[in-house]
């Protein structure tokens, strides 16, 4: 499952994964991901919860890879990643080398209030 929203008063994407997430789920929340991007600016978050996510099917990296080069063209600025579970990173540390450019601040955590945290220590 996937759900996203946007926040453009902070400039903000979230994207939050949970249970069992399929390529008709990602592509799904990714459009939605991509409809909500003009509502922001270039230099926005985007903050991705993994904490809830049970697995995700391989054949969803290719909407993965698609949506980072969509935020990459609109000027991404920070991701900031809630990660529990370090074996759960589903590979995006590594596409994000090949889809966003140098200069992209990646954070991973493990707790959504500690994201929160980071997320407002960028915005003061």
């Amino acid at each position: 499952m996937i759900h996203v929203d946007a926040d453009p008063a902070r400039n903000l994407l979230r994207i939050y994964f949970s249970q069992q997430v399929v390529p008709e789920e990602m592509k799904a929340g990714l459009d939605r991901a991509n409809a909500l991007l003009v509502n922001l600016r270039p230099g926005f978050c985007l903050l991705s919860d993994l904490s809830g996510l049970q697995s995700m099917d391989i054949r969803c990296a290719p909407y993965l890879e698609q949506a980072m080069d969509a935020y990459n063209q609109k000027g991404i600025a920070k991701v900031v990643r809630v990660i529990p579970d370090p074996r759960k990173d589903i590979g995006l540390s590594i596409m994000s080398l090949f889809h966003y450019r140098r200069g992209v601040r990646i954070v991973t955590v493990e707790t959504l209030a500690d994201a929160d945290k980071n997320l407002l220590d960028a915005e003061g």
